[in-house]
């Protein structure tokens, strides 16, 4: 059986061990608390019993009916949530990747869409209500290309467009280009 990494249920056996109870003890206890507040449930368990977010996450979102982190299997499930102006213009951000780096594959990670060339994620990006981010994987890679950014707001690791962006093939190749020298 392939196991979907995912699934919240891969952290039950290290709950398990360092806990010293099955994940069903603390399944009902968060089932009996006064509180079906996220953050107060969240809390029981990291103040209370010593949990780490990502355990204290994984219990409290399972006892919740979400059984997997992941929402989208593959990117076109990601794009067809997005309104169709958010949907044209981040579809056409990797056609034009992809275009000259046909090698890199579209892949969906962090629920997010993204490029991996191999085992090394390349490039992504992450569409929000007002702006698309590119996010370039890799140091310093934003600071490498940052003449060819201007009029957009360049963050640490990261290059905010509108969602109306023409795009500018020659930007993202340079964030492609500089990625792919790290890599090598």
């Amino acid at each position: 059986m392939v196991v979907d990494k995912g699934d919240r249920t891969v952290h039950f056996g290290a709950i398990e061990k360092k806990h010293g109870q099955p994940a069903a003890y603390w399944l009902k206890l968060l089932s009996e608390l006064e509180s079906t507040k996220y953050q107060d449930q969240i809390d029981f368990l990291r103040e209370g019993h010593g949990f780490s977010q990502t355990h204290a996450n994984a219990l409290v979102m399972y006892s919740r009916g979400s059984t997997t982190s992941r929402r989208f299997s593959e990117p076109d499930a990601y794009f067809q949530k997005l309104t169709p102006q958010q949907a044209k213009t981040a579809r056409e951000i990797f056609a034009t990747i992809q275009k000259k780096y046909p090698k890199l594959v579209l892949v969906t990670a962090w629920n997010k869409p993204m490029l991996k060339l191999g085992d090394a994620y390349v490039f992504g990006l992450s569409v929000s209500k007002n702006h698309i981010l590119l996010a370039p994987f890799g140091t310093d890679i934003v600071r490498q290309v940052e003449a060819l950014t201007q009029g957009l707001t360049v963050n640490k690791k990261t290059i905010q467009v509108p969602l109306d962006w023409r795009i500018n093939a020659r930007l993202l190749s340079a964030l492609i280009e500089a990625r792919l020298k790290e890599l090598k």
